[in-house]
């Protein structure tokens, strides 16, 4: 009972900082807070834009904050294209999570494959993938093949499968799987394992920090994706929301600048920057509100890989 009082007395309760280090931890701060200042400004300045009159726009410029504001950009984006846009948010909510499911499974299951030391030619598969990234076909037997031998064309698999694989993202979760002990899979493989039991109840549950990362960019290059619906679709029911809103900007660009008559419209000024303004926010606006529930997994899974001997 002594000995535990006096190893519980002089155990320190916390860490006396000294002055330099409550320096450097307010510096920090500091500086991390003007770099978040600096990154917010620009969305801020967006989201200002969007909610102020064009000709406000045209005389004073871009201004953090206007002198009048107006919800005009948004009624007109609305009003002409609402129901089309609430479908083309479900084609993209549809193709970003089944396409970053399916591009999970598969880049996680072939870096799993050449992680794996005893894996025969897990080099030249390696070779292979890397080969395809630095080298390729060109636009034109890359179209004709998806179009002609695929039939990527007017459906959800031409949004689906181009995107399928990144080797940039299977080489840094081949790296993650790379740094798991072997002992593990040779524990597992003893109690009777195979490898497809080692793959989704070792190797992915200890790889979280890396599955959320390239989850995130895969989810990103889904809902961020407009070219795939430039050369695969004609159906206007099908288009993604980024290429919607990205021929919506067109639209109004060409009828602003004179190129293509105006018609009904010609009486009318079209909100031509302040619509590039608001449909940056109706693009981005979801994927800002998925960041805070994914971010605090990183620092969690850090030490998720951790093997205690």
């Amino acid at each position: 009972m002594r000995t535990n009082a006096a190893a519980s007395h002089n155990m320190p309760h916390h860490i006396r900082q000294t002055r330099n280090d409550r320096f450097v931890r307010m510096l920090a701060y500091t500086v991390v807070g003007l770099f978040g200042l600096i990154c917010l400004y620009p969305l801020l300045l967006t989201v200002s834009v969007s909610l102020t009159p064009e000709d406000v726009v045209v005389s004073d410029g871009f201004r953090l904050i206007p002198r009048t504001f107006s919800l005009d950009t948004y009624r007109y984006i609305f009003a002409h294209s609402g129901d089309r846009i609430l479908r083309s948010y479900g084609v993209t909510l549809l193709v970003t999570a089944a396409g970053t499911l399916a591009s999970m499974l598969v880049t996680s299951m072939l870096a799993y494959a050449i992680s794996l030391r005893e894996m025969r030619y897990r080099n030249v598969i390696a070779f292979i993938c890397n080969f395809t990234s630095i080298f390729s076909a060109g636009l034109i037997p890359w179209y004709v093949v998806c179009v002609n031998w695929y039939g990527l064309r007017n459906n959800l698999l031409a949004l689906l499968l181009p995107p399928l694989f990144s080797v940039w993202n299977m080489f840094l979760m081949r790296t993650y799987f790379h740094a798991i002990s072997p002992s593990l899979y040779d524990a597992a493989k003893i109690d009777g394992a195979g490898h497809w039991t080692i793959f989704f109840r070792i190797a992915l549950p200890l790889s979280k920090t890396a599955l959320l990362t390239v989850g995130l960019m895969y989810a990103l290059s889904y809902w961020n994706d407009w070219w795939h619906a430039l050369m695969f679709i004609d159906n206007r029911n099908l288009y993604p929301l980024q290429y919607y809103l990205y021929s919506i900007v067109s639209n109004v660009n060409a009828v602003s600048s004179g190129r293509v008559p105006s018609g009904a419209a010609a009486s009318i000024r079209l909100p031509a920057e302040t619509v590039k303004m608001a449909v940056t926010i109706i693009t981005i606006g979801p994927i800002i509100f998925l960041y805070p529930f994914i971010q605090r997994y990183f620092v969690k899974g850090i030490m998720t890989g951790a093997v205690k001997e």
